[in-house]
């Protein structure tokens, strides 16, 4: 799922992989708390986390 995850950061919603890198460094014991992790930092706006929220449901 991870992977599918940050495939889907990237191509639809045009986060780096530097953005990326940056939320997984802080993240390494859970990282289902990547999206929360993206939007405490400032990297996605809080639309984009419902949208990945939205789309952790349904993979």
């Amino acid at each position: 799922m991870p992977n599918q995850l940050i495939a889907y950061l990237q191509n639809d919603l045009n986060i780096s992989s530097e953005q990326i890198q940056l939320a997984l460094s802080h993240c390494q014991m859970i990282p289902s708390q990547l999206p929360m992790i993206l939007w405490q930092y400032g990297l996605i706006n809080l639309g984009q986390l419902n949208q990945i929220l939205d789309w952790w449901e349904t993979h």
